[in-house]
């Protein structure tokens, strides 16, 4: 069954096509990485997903919901899709802790002590709920990252949406990020990353997208992506990024 349908969707700014005629689908319990060079309007198309970004043409259903119907209550619906972005977007001027319950509470309507029991135990899941009390700029990027994707867990999401999750990350702290990413992944969690990480995709995808020029160029299962890419585009995006 899909979990997110993507179907003939372009998107323009102004006279520029930053998304052309992408169709794509997410199955429930799928891992899916996109990858492709800068300015391939991968993070455009993810953001779509959730409707962050408006499209122009086409459709995109989540979980049987339609984005584009104007009958879709978009905050309720995005309330059930975790995203991660790549600067972590938390609120600096409240604590890990709040972080994690502000939205539980002002958007499902949970009560201070189950939003406080259900982020503490994300916390725990991540690796830090020791630094509850502490706020946002005290913490590692790594750390930062981490309690995001806790804070996206705490909303108990359908899916999870990754846009770039490491690549602001100082190398060492990308494992942290990715081992609690491959964890997800295993415990049966649909996710789609956005991603530049092509061990973690090699590890965990099932499928991999290939973007370039704003265009779903491959879209294949993992195995015949790393083997042999079909596109001459692929083929060379790979031979830059596996050699280092």
């Amino acid at each position: 069954m899909s979990m997110i349908e993507i179907e003939q969707v372009s998107k323009w700014y102004g006279q520029f096509a930053v998304l052309t005629d992408c169709t794509t689908h997410v199955n429930k319990g799928e891992v899916v990485v996109v990858c492709g060079p800068s300015g391939s309007g991968k993070s455009t198309l993810i953001r779509c997903v959730n409707g962050l970004e408006p499209i122009q043409q086409g459709t995109i259903l989540v979980n049987g919901m339609t984005l584009t119907d104007p009958k879709t209550n978009l905050s309720k619906l995005r309330s059930h899709v975790g995203m991660v972005f790549q600067n972590f977007e938390l609120f600096p001027h409240l604590s890990v802790f709040d972080n994690l319950t502000i939205g539980q509470i002002k958007v499902l309507g949970r009560s201070k002590d189950e939003a406080a029991a259900r982020g503490l135990k994300m916390l725990e899941r991540v690796g830090l709920k020791a630094q509850a009390e502490k706020y946002p700029g005290a913490l590692s990027g790594g750390q930062q990252q981490r309690v995001a994707i806790a804070r996206a867990l705490a909303m108990d999401p359908i899916c999870m949406l990754f846009d770039e999750p490491t690549s602001a990350l100082d190398p060492e702290m990308v494992t942290e990020v990715l081992d609690v990413m491959v964890e997800l992944a295993t415990e049966g969690m649909t996710m789609m990353c956005v991603t530049h990480e092509m061990g973690f995709a090699r590890k965990v995808a099932d499928r991999v997208i290939f973007m370039d020029h704003g265009r779903i160029v491959e879209d294949a299962a993992k195995d015949d992506f790393f083997g042999t890419p079909r596109s001459e585009r692929a083929q060379l995006f790979l031979s830059k990024i596996l050699h280092h």
